[in-house]
């Protein structure tokens, strides 16, 4: 039986399918402690219960974009605040080969937060 979060990825069309499957893992793969649920219908990756990072497609463009919950915290020049005071985004283009790296660095400043106290879990 396929859950309602399986079904968010598998409805998608590629090249978006594709790029946002590459982007959970990738979340998933920073720390043991970030877990997956779903909220407001995208994916939602938690660190020790407290909401890290959403997976989502932009309305306009139909593109991916991870969605750093407490963006304010960090400046990185990638991120985009638009109308939003917490949250920032990371746009990813579907077509082009994810960058990685970039992406890495900013999901370990964001665990970087609540690993070193800056922001507190629920543990």
């Amino acid at each position: 039986m396929v859950t309602q979060l399986q079904n968010f990825y598998l409805k998608k069309e590629e090249p978006n399918k594709s790029c946002l499957l590459a982007l959970r893992s990738i979340i998933l793969d920073q720390d043991n402690n970030i877990t997956e649920t779903q909220k407001w219908g995208m994916p939602c990756f938690c660190y020790k219960k407290k909401m890290l990072c959403y997976l989502s497609t932009d309305k306009k463009t139909d593109e991916p974009y991870i969605l750093m919950v407490e963006g304010k915290y960090f400046d990185h020049p990638e991120l985009e605040e638009g109308k939003r005071s917490r949250m920032k985004i990371f746009r990813v283009s579907p077509n082009k080969d994810l960058p990685i790296k970039t992406i890495e660095r900013i999901l370990q400043e964001a665990l970087d937060l609540y690993r070193t106290g800056e922001l507190k879990t629920k543990d």
